[in-house]
């Protein structure tokens, strides 16, 4: 059985209590693929490389938990984007009622802790 862990996915906030963090789209899915989810909490923007290309963003990131089916109990869009919060909203929401994702999974639009950066 896996560990349960909840996972905070941000390049720049601080990583809440109760949290593992991730700063990149690749870290996400390493804990994704490894861990029992039971918070996921999304940013949008995940920042640029060293040449200033934009790295993916939680967008990319929900359609990777959509594609893959995979399963958290509860996920949290904690963006200041508000164009990125509602896409990744409205197609957690649709995979949902496709089926593509489980319909158990809570998924709210707005964040459960505060954003605080250092």
């Amino acid at each position: 059985m896996q560990e349960k862990i909840n996972l905070y996915i941000d390049d720049l906030r601080d990583c809440p209590d109760g949290f593992v963090i991730a700063r990149t789209v690749e870290e996400a899915k390493y804990y994704l693929k490894n861990f029992q989810i039971d918070i996921l909490s999304l940013d949008h923007d995940l920042g640029t490389d060293d040449k200033g290309n934009l790295l993916p963003t939680g967008y990319d990131l929900v359609k990777y938990i959509c594609e893959y089916g995979l399963i958290v109990e509860k996920i949290y869009i904690h963006t200041d984007n508000a164009v990125g919060r509602e896409n990744m909203y409205q197609t957690l929401l649709g995979a949902q009622k496709r089926g593509f994702i489980d319909k158990s999974i809570k998924i709210y639009n707005y964040s459960i802790t505060p954003n605080k950066y250092s």
